[in-house]
């Protein structure tokens, strides 16, 4: 079920700033108002709407959002699906994507300033991972690189990009796993994919349950699936049983 919209305290109304951001949650009550306080350090010109879209949380993640002064919609659970619903309902020019359990840094927003006046293009921040550990920073580097030279960001570094070019690339896959990767992947046949040169804090919470090398291996090999023709509903029960 989608549908059920709900304001946050300042009501659903819009102003002309340039900049809607969208976040899918489900169940980050414990990340998901440091994420909301980042973003309300950003100019009030900057942004039209913070936007969250849950997908059925039971864990104050809806009454969070309200608290936070950013605007509920209510979804059914799927990344792709909520993303592509707070996307339809959003009216800005530019987006910015963000997973809930992301964090940003301080001034985040002089980056997003700056790609907003630049050539088009889908922008990413860099990958930062909320926990300690040499394979960790190792991790990060690599992404770095994969970010760079195959211009291949994922969906949890953040995705800066106007709505017009997301609309060329066929808007946002509604799949529960992979819609990252697909958008990705059709973004880069439009316009150059850059880095915004600012980072972005991710829980590092999986990697440090599973192992780096299991956590890599184990996306590496989901993602092969996808490239077979497995099914996005198949390997999100896989991924997400994973996480539980």
């Amino acid at each position: 079920m989608i549908g059920n919209t709900t304001a946050g305290n300042s009501g659903m109304g819009w102003n002309s700033a340039p900049l809607t951001v969208v976040i899918p949650a489900l169940n980050e009550a414990g990340r998901l108002p440091l994420l909301l306080a980042d973003i309300a350090q950003a100019p009030a010109a900057l942004i039209q709407a913070v936007v969250v879209v849950d997908g059925g949380s039971e864990d104050g993640s809806q009454q969070l959002t309200r608290l936070g002064g950013a605007q509920l919609l209510r979804s059914s659970a799927g990344r792709g699906q909520q993303l592509q619903y707070g996307v339809a309902l959003s009216q800005s020019p530019w987006l910015l994507l963000l997973h809930a359990d992301a964090r940003l840094g301080a001034n985040w927003w002089r980056g997003v300033q700056q790609a907003l006046a630049a050539e088009e293009a889908t922008w990413a921040f860099d990958l930062v991972i909320d926990a300690p550990g040499l394979m960790l920073r190792l991790l990060e580097r690599a992404v770095w690189l994969r970010s760079r030279l195959w211009r291949l960001p994922y969906g949890d570094q953040g995705l800066l990009l106007t709505r017009s070019l997301l609309d060329r690339a066929g808007g946002i896959p509604p799949l529960p796993l992979m819609e990252d990767l697909v958008l990705i992947q059709r973004l880069q046949l439009l316009a150059p994919v850059r880095s915004l040169n600012q980072p972005i804090r991710v829980d590092g919470r999986r990697w440090q349950r599973l192992g780096v090398w299991n956590t890599t291996w184990r996306n590496a090999r989901l993602r092969r699936a996808w490239r077979q023709g497995h099914s996005a509903d198949a390997l999100a029960r896989r991924y997400y049983g994973a996480n539980t």
